[in-house]
């Protein structure tokens, strides 16, 4: 099994765990005398700190399986695999299981064609897909996908056995709601905040017309077109959920009641963990805080008014 764009948080080998769970109560349904044992790879990008994942979380994943004693279980061994997941991982038929979560919108680069032949940004004032984006860089964006995600699938088919099965999980855009009609709304907060600095002095315009983040949220008929053209997987499900941003302020406590900034807030602290890096890469540390604390504000508006939504894909696949 693989877990590919693990990252290297708390939930890295929530996907592993769920998976044991699922063999082991098969196994006592099914009446075998002992599951398979299971051998499960954590990929993400090389620069990935997969000594923190190992070192932090692998010890009490071992600890906490060792309190379950679960009594249909194999050997369960787990290692990582850095490498992009737009190429080749693995060798031929050697996967029975691939999961992905939140991590596909990511491309491989950001798309060419972002300027013009004379050195013009063409996606000005936006880091992202906007209203304002003009149909070439829809284009670019949307070409950039249609490779990566090609490259993704045709490599998984050479890596998995036939009956393998894949579950991907990952943010697209919305062909009915207009408050997801981009899907990178959240990203356009951002966007707008870092134009508010510029208006002021505070950072170079040209620094923001020319920066783009390398992330693309395709429709559901983008994705499934994609999957059918490539021709080695069956869709067994697929579905769309919208999902508010803040859908995990109350950490299991639904009986907490939160204010609309404190709402914001915690929009904003996750966004900086995820753009935080990308961000001081190109506009420095000194002016984070104050990046994040516009978003923070405008985050709560959006969320007052039920618009801060993502849209979410669900797909399952089996391999032919």
């Amino acid at each position: 099994m693989a877990d590919l764009g693990c990252s290297l948080g708390p939930n890295a080998l929530l996907p592993l765990w769920e998976v044991i769970e699922t063999i082991h109560s098969t196994s006592r349904r099914m009446n075998h005398q002992k599951a398979p044992a299971l051998q499960f790879f954590l990929n993400d990008l090389p620069g990935n700190d997969f000594n923190t994942v190992f070192r932090s979380l692998l010890q009490k994943f071992y600890d906490k399986l060792d309190e379950v004693k679960f009594d249909k279980l194999g050997s369960c061994f787990v290692a990582a695999m850095p490498g992009s997941f737009h190429g080749r991982l693995f060798p031929d038929n050697s996967l029975h299981f691939v999961h992905s979560s939140y991590s596909l919108h990511y491309l491989s680069q950001v798309p060419a064609g972002l300027v013009s032949e004379s050195g013009v940004p063409l996606n000005k004032g936006n880091i992202c897909l906007a209203k304002t984006s003009p149909p070439s860089v829809h284009k670019a964006y949307e070409d950039q996908f249609k490779k990566d995600f090609t490259s993704f699938i045709s490599s998984r088919s050479l890596e998995m056995v036939s009956g393998g099965r894949m579950v991907l999980t990952f943010m697209g855009r919305s062909a009915h709601n207009p408050a997801c009609k981009y899907g990178s709304e959240i990203w356009q907060v951002i966007g707008d905040a870092l134009k508010e600095m510029v208006d002021e002095g505070k950072i170079e315009e040209l620094k923001l017309d020319s920066y783009n983040i390398p992330s693309h949220m395709p429709s559901a008929q983008e994705v499934r077109q994609l999957i059918q053209r490539e021709g080695t997987f069956n869709i067994t499900r697929f579905e769309e959920e919208e999902v508010s941003w803040d859908a995990n302020i109350e950490d299991g406590n639904e009986e907490l009641v939160f204010h609309k900034w404190a709402r914001g807030k915690f929009v904003s602290n996750y966004m900086r963990a995820v753009a935080g890096s990308m961000l001081t890469s190109r506009f420095g540390s000194a002016i984070m805080d104050e990046i994040f604390r516009r978003a923070s504000s405008k985050y709560a508006i959006y969320l007052e008014k039920g618009i801060g939504l993502f849209h979410i894909l669900v797909i399952t696949l089996v391999k032919k």
